[in-house]
């Protein structure tokens, strides 16, 4: 996969892509990364990239050529056409789902906002997708961005050591992870579970899984709706709900 980043900040994304998984991913070759200024495309002589919006209101808005430029640039070098996505707060959340998807594509191009906004031509005419990482305002889209790509990186095959670690994360099932635990079994009097030193991994798998569900309905009710239980399962969150 290839990522490219549009932003006014390029100082930002250093840090983030040469450390842990980014970095790992980058050496694997599973991901190539692209930071690009988008002062650097733009026509006016002081590189400005933001004007009064028409109308009036408080604030600068992102004009489109310099964003239009650059985009256009990466595209015609481009070996497969690439989704580009726009962060806003109008954006549909960004899930695990929505990674998941992103994760199966080639090409990525990340648009980075500042000011009050952008030219809503680049939202018509050039953005393919449109994506929020929450209901906050950031300063800027580098932020979200940097989410989005760690998220989608690690999905990556043979990017993580074990490619079960992903399929197993939080929000992955569409529940809460269940807890885990490591040495040493006792720890200033707080044991570790027995099942889990039992070695029988059926009962582990079956505790796991009842510990998921219980973590889920008590932090995130809201994701049990999306969920098609087994009988077993009703009945595991009916005692959990009977004991609350």
């Amino acid at each position: 996969m290839k990522m490219d980043f549009l932003t006014l900040f390029p100082e930002m994304f250093p840090g983030v892509l040469e450390s842990s998984i980014m970095k790992q991913a980058s050496e694997k070759q599973a991901v190539t990364f692209g930071v690009h200024n988008i002062r650097d495309f733009s026509f006016d002589k002081h590189r400005k990239t933001d004007d009064y919006p028409y109308g009036g209101g408080a604030g600068m808005v992102m004009t489109p050529q310099p964003v239009f430029s650059a985009a256009e640039h990466l595209m015609q070098e481009a070996e497969s056409t690439p989704r580009v996505i726009m962060l806003c707060p109008q954006g549909k959340p960004f899930t695990q789902r929505e990674s998941e998807k992103l994760a199966r594509e080639h090409h990525l191009i990340f648009i980075c906002g500042h000011y009050e906004g952008y030219d809503e031509r680049i939202r018509e005419h050039l953005a393919t997708d449109e994506y929020s990482i929450g209901d906050f305002i950031l300063t800027g889209g580098e932020l979200g961005a940097m989410v989005m790509a760690d998220s989608i990186t690690r999905l990556l095959p043979g990017v993580l050591g074990n490619d079960e670690s992903a399929k197993k994360d939080s929000f992955s099932e569409g529940m809460l992870e269940h807890p885990h635990y490591t040495r040493p079994a006792d720890f200033k009097g707080w044991k570790v579970p027995d099942v889990l030193l039992s070695g029988h991994h059926k009962n582990i798998e079956r505790w796991r899984r009842e510990q998921s569900l219980k973590r889920t309905a008590e932090r995130r009710p809201d994701l049990l709706k999306k969920l098609t239980l087994t009988d077993e399962e009703k009945k595991w969150l009916q005692s959990i709900e009977n004991e609350e």
